[in-house]
């Protein structure tokens, strides 16, 4: 007999998820995390789409550790002299069956933790799965260090480059071309002075993405999301993109964080932290083998994340992952049949669900984003140019359209069209 039904591998948020609600089904559940605690390994820019959540936990945003509700979205395009912002507030995005949340994971995953085992989970960390326990071809369990712990199933939720899913023949060493490198700084600031800054009420915060200058004219952005009382800042940029890089991640992160436009909203700050993660980028494309004989991946290491440019998407999939792994676990226990005849069902409710719906709607958006080289250079610099057109006045003025289209039309309207047609064919 096993010692468990079935044994998680990563307190994340697809880890814990899905221990919750096996242990909520009457399943005994073991989750170990790799952190000294729980959340303290686990880094993203901070911001949680709670639909997914929701559903699980009706009303959890009154409880749980979340920092602020986002009201504002912005995206700006940089250049050395300029930024262009558009800013959209909306009472629609404070519905709380939509709404998002700027988070803190290393206080929103314990919360999400002790939830599974308030269900009746044990949670073990540190704990490190060094290995998948094997009885013949059969996945019967995991080793951590001297221990050999069996389970019927092993729920691999341990972070994008799951060594486990690679032991088990479910996924591909990583290309730098699939995963993208995430810094991220926690500057410190009173509550008041986020508040006027960003033009904020208690309880409310911004979203704002940066692409341009942040990256270098590179693949990639910048993104910066108000907490309580600490504001996140960071970069995203591929690992194939930095390997070109004339600069160092961390050179121009500085650069960014004393950008004109950014400097101001920290000024008197105070950084309490610096964190680095890899992100999944591919789509579609790099989803591995989802499900075997005794085995589930889940979220980050089932490459489940999305960047649109204009919103970045994953831990919503995560959770969503692991609520579907779980229900997926719960019928081959009621069967007992932890086949893939069975435990397949987890891609066929992923199919049905909004998560793979989504990947594969955008199946396109990752190339799209690599490829479109104008994204992160030339736009920006014509939007730039075409705006500093329109606003500046220093003598008599033409007609607008007469200044503008030489630019436009220099910058290649075979190129703008071919970006526009594969822009919104992808996104």
């Amino acid at each position: 007999m096993a010692d468990y039904d079935a044994i998680v591998v990563g307190a994340g948020l697809s880890g814990s998820t899905a221990a919750y609600c096996m242990a909520k089904a009457g399943l005994s559940v073991l989750v170990i995390e790799r952190g000294e605690a729980v959340g303290s390994k686990n880094v993203t820019g901070g911001r949680l789409y709670s639909h997914s959540l929701e559903k699980i936990f009706p009303g959890f945003a009154d409880s749980a550790p979340v920092e602020r509700k986002i009201v504002k979205e912005r995206i700006s395009m940089m250049t050395a002299e300029s930024c262009f912002t558009v800013e959209f507030a909306s009472d629609r995005l404070k519905n709380p069956a939509s709404a998002s949340y700027s988070v803190m994971r290393a206080n929103f995953d314990p919360w999400l933790a002790a939830k599974a085992e308030e269900a009746g989970c044990d949670v073990v960390c540190p704990a490190v799965a060094d290995d998948l326990l094997r009885d013949g071809d059969k996945i019967i369990g995991i080793r951590a260090g001297e221990d050999e712990l069996t389970s019927d199933v092993v729920l691999l939720a341990d972070g994008v480059n799951s060594l486990l899913g690679q032991k088990a023949g479910m996924k591909e060493e990583l290309s730098p071309h699939q995963v993208a490198v995430g810094c991220k700084e926690i500057v410190e600031l009173p509550k008041g002075a986020i508040n006027e800054r960003f033009g904020l009420n208690d309880g409310e915060g911004v979203a704002h993405l940066f692409a341009g200058t942040p990256s270098n004219a590179l693949v990639g952005g910048g993104f910066l999301y108000t907490n309580k009382d600490t504001v996140s800042i960071g970069l995203v940029m591929t690992v194939g993109g930095l390997t070109t890089s004339s600069l160092r991640l961390p050179d121009l992160m500085e650069a960014f964080r004393e950008s004109a436009p950014v400097k101001p909203l920290l000024a008197g700050g105070t950084v309490v932290e610096y964190a680095a993660h890899l992100v999944p980028e591919g789509g579609l494309r790099m989803i591995p083998t989802l499900s075997r004989d005794n085995v589930l991946l889940l979220g980050d290491a089932a490459g489940f994340c999305l960047n649109l440019a204009y919103t970045v998407r994953g831990m919503d999939y995560a959770i969503a992952s692991g609520q579907l792994a779980a229900e997926t676990v719960i019928e081959a226990r009621e069967k007992n049949d932890f086949s893939n005849a069975v435990l397949s069902g987890y891609v066929s409710r992923l199919e049905k669900s909004y998560v793979l719906k989504d990947m594969k709607t955008h199946k396109h958006a990752p190339a799209f984003i690599e490829h479109t080289k104008r994204l992160y250079k030339a736009y920006p610099e014509l939007a730039a140019n075409v705006l500093a057109d329109i606003f500046t006045v220093s003598g008599p003025s033409r007609l607008i359209i007469r200044k503008t289209l030489p630019k436009i039309f220099k910058a290649g309207p075979f190129g703008l069209l071919m970006d526009g047609l594969k822009g919104s064919r992808a996104l």
